[in-house]
């Protein structure tokens, strides 16, 4: 999480985005810098909310506009699933490394979820309390370009992105029959990328 009070602008860490990269290219320009532990890198719109924009409220009367990146829902899967068959995971539980992408994608779907299937969600990600302001800035993944630009103006800066967290090469095949599954099990996911930037 980056938060850039003079310009009210803070900087949501949806996991698997590239937020580790663009963390590194602005956390000396940042005034507020959250890069651990995971629970609070990575605090979803709700908690933010709850704590972070509380601070805000309470202490500056104002509040800090919110951006986030979201990735394309199969996609991210994917990138969660060769993140998690790096060396250094085998023989953890989050270790995905002897599985396929169709059985890690259809693990995901199973309530209760196998731990190494257990990445969370997008779209709950961006959920807001009953009271709550929701993201106002969302832009795709895939957008590299927009997220750069928007990022630039506002900050008045040029950033110098670098990758971070290159996971391993795998194959991300699925069968039609599990892609449909997901697809509609997961209706949320898509929903929320179709309407980002």
């Amino acid at each position: 999480m980056l938060v850039f009070y003079k310009e009210r602008l803070a900087f949501l860490a949806v996991p698997k985005t590239g937020s580790t990269a663009y963390h590194t290219a602005l956390r000396d320009r940042a005034d507020f810098v959250v890069t651990g532990p995971p629970e609070l890198k990575h605090a979803p719109v709700r908690r933010y909310d709850r704590f972070f924009q509380n601070i805000f409220r309470k202490m500056y009367d104002t509040e800090m506009e919110i951006m986030a990146v979201v990735r394309e829902p199969v996609d991210w899967l994917g990138s969660w699933y060769k993140f998690r068959s790096r060396d250094d995971r085998i023989g953890h539980p989050h270790s995905t490394r002897d599985l396929s992408f169709d059985e890690f994608v259809q693990a995901y779907m199973q309530s209760p979820r196998s731990e190494f299937a257990d990445v969370g969600s997008q779209s709950q990600f961006f959920r807001t309390r009953s009271n709550g302001f929701g993201a106002k800035h969302i832009f795709k993944y895939e957008n590299q370009d927009k997220i750069l630009d928007f990022l630039q103006d506002r900050l008045n800066m040029q950033i110098d992105l670098k990758q971070e967290n290159v996971s391993p090469h795998r194959e991300l095949f699925l069968t039609p029959e599990t892609e449909r599954k997901y697809r509609k099990r997961h209706a949320a996911e898509f929903a929320c990328h179709d309407a980002a930037l």
